[in-house]
C-alpha cells in the first residue's frame, strides 16, 4: 500500500474545535424554507446534529423529510437559510461539504443486475478510491453488515433487508462523518429493521458518526437519543427524547407526537 493509500484508509477524525468553543456541528440547518410553486413544504426549519449523535427526524408521510434530504444533498437548491456540513456552507463549497456525507435514499439505488462487489466498486470509483484501498474498505463494510458470503451474487437475488445493508455499506466506503438515512426500513421485516438500527447506532457510539435517521415510525426513536418532530414542513419540537416528552406533558414519545401534531393541525 502506498503512503497515499494508507492516508486514505485512516478514518478521518472529527474536525477539531477551537479552544473554548463547542465542537463544530456535523449538520447545521438554519431558517431553511422551500416551496414547489405556491406550495410551501418547509417553513424556516432549523436544527443541528453533532458528531456521535443518533438523531431521528420523525414525521408523517408528507411532512417534508425527503424534501429536506434533497436540499442537504443538493438534489434541490435551497434559496433561503443556510445548510452547513462541519461548518462548510454547501452552496459555497458543495464538493467539500458533500464529501463528508454518506446517504441512503428512500428509493433503492442499487443496480440489481450487478453483483454486490460491482455495486460497491462503482461507488468507490466515483469517490476516487484506489482499487486496492476500495477492496479493503468493501471487505470491511460488507463484513460489518454480515454479507461477506454474498460478494459475487447479483443484488437482484437479495432480500429487501439485505439490499439496505448493501446501501449502508456503500454509503460508508468513503468514510463520511455524517450519515443521512431517509426511511431506510420501509417495507422491511422486524428483524431487518432491528439489524439496521443497531448497526447504525453502533457506528455513532464507536466511531463518532453523526446520523440523521428520517422515519415515520415512532418505535425507531431511541429513548436515550435525540428527536426532531417535523410536521407539515415545520419543526414542532427537538432535543433529547425525554425533554421532548416532558415539554409536551406526555407519558411517552408516541403520546408527545400525537399531542404536538394534533395541536399543530388544529
Amino acid at each position: 500500500m502506498t503512503q497515499q493509500d494508507a492516508n486514505l484508509s485512516t478514518p478521518l477524525p472529527p474536525p477539531a474545535a477551537p479552544r473554548g468553543r463547542a465542537p463544530t456541528a456535523a449538520l447545521e440547518i438554519a431558517e431553511v424554507s422551500h416551496a414547489f410553486g405556491a406550495r410551501e413544504v418547509l417553513r424556516r426549519v432549523s436544527f443541528a446534529i453533532h458528531p456521535g449523535e443518533f438523531t431521528v427526524l420523525l414525521g408523517l408521510n408528507g411532512a417534508g423529510k425527503t424534501t429536506l434530504f434533497s436540499l442537504i444533498t443538493r438534489l434541490y437548491d435551497h434559496r433561503t437559510g443556510s445548510i452547513r456540513i462541519f461548518g462548510t456552507e454547501i452552496k459555497e463549497h458543495p464538493s467539500e461539504a458533500l464529501a463528508a456525507i454518506g446517504v441512503v435514499f428512500q428509493q433503492p439505488t442499487l443496480d440489481l443486475d450487478l453483483t454486490l462487489t460491482q455495486n460497491l466498486r462503482y461507488h468507490a470509483a466515483l469517490h476516487g478510491l484506489p482499487r486496492r484501498l476500495a477492496a479493503e474498505r468493501i471487505a470491511r463494510e460488507v463484513a460489518r453488515v454480515d454479507l461477506s458470503d454474498r460478494l459475487r451474487q447479483k443484488v437482484r437475488q437479495f432480500s429487501g433487508g439485505q439490499r439496505r445493508r448493501v446501501e449502508i455499506a456503500r454509503a460508508l466506503l468513503h468514510q463520511p462523518r455524517l450519515l443521512l438515512l431517509d426511511e431506510p426500513t420501509v417495507g422491511l421485516d422486524i428483524a431487518s429493521r432491528q439489524f439496521l438500527l443497531e448497526h447504525v447506532r453502533r457506528l455513532c457510539r464507536e466511531e463518532g458518526l453523526g446520523v440523521l435517521w428520517a422515519t415515520h415510525l415512532i418505535d425507531e426513536v431511541d429513548p436515550e437519543g435525540r428527536v426532531i418532530v417535523l410536521h407539515q414542513g415545520r419543526v414542532l419540537a427537538q432535543g433529547a427524547v425525554g425533554e421532548v416528552v416532558a415539554a409536551a406533558g406526555a407519558s411517552s414519545m408516541r403520546a408527545a407526537f400525537d399531542a404536538l401534531t394534533r395541536g399543530a393541525s388544529a
